[in-house]
């Protein structure tokens, strides 16, 4: 094996020329971004799509595959971050959403499937009660408050590194610069943008990640209305549970009387049938979801214990919102959850994205390289580090060299992941054998060439 220092330096050449690559083979993606910048700040219409030098800009879509507007073609990985799970127009989610057409897109009143989608997400996630939103954003925004309405409390818990949507609540610790980031077992609350109060600030309390005696100790106070968690972080490439944390955190919330909220919107039922929550045994007081319930379509719902959930009921908890249960999207939702990502093929999807985590990783072993992997559900990822990714500060001693070579590499060979560098891929519906495998065979060339 060669040493760090030797494989970091040919990770940096293989960059270098792939950079050059890159911008060669995509000059039309440039030149459609440089037009977007002149009315779009980045040129993106989400800060997360912007990245350097340019995004690969996409015209076309099915299946597994995209095609961008200079005609390259991509096996996808990224799938919408998780909201893919059913694959780009997925057969029965298109066939739904063209006859859904023909009776209309908004009612602001309620439909038939409004309900029948409540049916299905109680009978998945075990919770009796739901209401639908928007975006995952809107979903953890609305439990939050929830909470809040629940226990009349005002603060809040979160772990460092996760990541919950966009409002300012939660936009705290999300990627923390470590000399910001304060004690590792006591992170200072940092905002993640400009624009977020003082106030906002003072209301969050920031934890690490497997580490319940760091919780117990935020909740002494006895204000805190809710700790919100994803049950696996998905923010910093997989990083899973240590044995017992959960049932540890469901513990210490009861004794302190503040809510538990697993955040679902990255795993959801790409977890497996009926999401993280009914996979690993831990049952929180509320749930949010978006993604991979939609299709490729805009949605969240938020569910939980029907004591929580009648606060709506009763009015002293609004939950508002005009496109809110819309027919179209809840067309889409219902054909995901009925034909397109039944259990059968949920549970053959997971063991496809199992035998692609092997294959990697066989490919880790046999070159000796300071990397693993990690698998949930369908979702897989490769980090590079010799030891597992337990919170947030493990996931900043990973080697970024690496993995950035790692992915610049693979888009110029049809690999497409997103450019985070801590995100996961996704195994569709709609990915077959070939389709998974080809992520390992690219793996394979590029590991072939750093260790030559």
């Amino acid at each position: 094996m060669s040493s760090h220092d030797e494989l970091v330096a040919k990770a940096k050449a293989i960059t270098e020329r792939e950079m050059a690559v890159y911008a060669e083979r995509t000059r039309k993606s440039q030149a459609a971004t440089e037009r977007a910048r002149k009315v779009m700040p980045a040129g993106v219409p989400s800060s997360f799509q912007a990245y350097d030098p340019w995004p690969v800009v996409v015209k076309h879509a099915a299946g597994a595959k995209m095609v961008d507007v200079d005609d390259n073609e991509y096996y996808d990985y990224d799938m919408g971050f998780g909201a893919l799970f059913a694959g780009h127009m997925n057969p029965a989610v298109s066939a739904a959403v063209r006859a859904q057409l023909d009776d209309g897109t908004l009612y602001v009143t309620p439909c038939e499937l409004n309900g029948e989608v409540g049916e299905l997400l109680a009978d998945r996630y075990g919770f009796p009660m739901w209401r639908p939103t928007n975006s995952g954003t809107e979903a953890t925004h609305d439990a939050i408050r929830l909470a809040r309405g629940v226990t009349g409390r005002e603060k809040i818990v979160k772990v460092e590194g996760g990541y919950h949507g966009h409002h300012d609540e939660v936009m705290v610790s999300n990627k923390p610069p470590l000399d910001l980031a304060g004690p590792a077992d006591a992170p200072h609350s940092v905002p993640q943008s400009a624009g977020i109060t003082k106030s906002t600030l003072d209301d969050v309390i920031v934890v690490p990640f497997n580490d319940a005696e760091a919780l117990d100790r935020a909740l002494q106070s006895g204000d805190v209305a809710c700790f919100i968690v994803e049950p696996v972080m998905e923010n910093i490439g997989i990083c899973l549970p240590d044995d017992g944390y959960l049932q540890a955190v469901r513990e210490i919330c009861d004794k302190h009387g503040t809510l538990l909220i697993f955040d679902e919107v990255k795993t959801g039922i790409t977890a497996g049938y009926g999401g993280a929550t009914n996979q690993l045994g831990v049952r929180p007081d509320l749930v949010t979801l978006a993604k991979s319930i939609g299709g490729g379509f805009p949605v969240g719902a938020f569910g939980g214990k029907a004591e929580y959930m009648d606060l709506i009921t009763t009015g002293k908890v609004l939950h508002l919102g005009t496109y809110n249960g819309n027919p179209l999207v809840m067309a889409a939702v219902k054909a995901t959850l009925t034909e397109a990502c039944t259990r059968p093929i949920v549970e053959e999807t997971v063991a496809r994205n199992h035998r692609l985590v092997q294959a990697c990783q066989a490919i880790i072993d046999r070159a000796g390289l300071p990397a693993h992997t990690v698998e949930f559900g369908a979702k897989g990822c490769i980090t590079w580090s010799p030891n597992r990714v337990r919170n947030y500060r493990d996931y900043k001693a990973t080697d970024f060299d690496l993995a950035f070579a790692q992915w610049i590499h693979g888009i110029n060979r049809g690999v497409l992941l997103p450019p985070g560098l801590d995100e996961q891929w996704l195994v569709s519906v709609m990915h077959a054998d070939a389709d998974a495998m080809y992520y390992a065979i690219v793996f394979q060339e590029f590991v072939d060439e750093l260790v030559a």
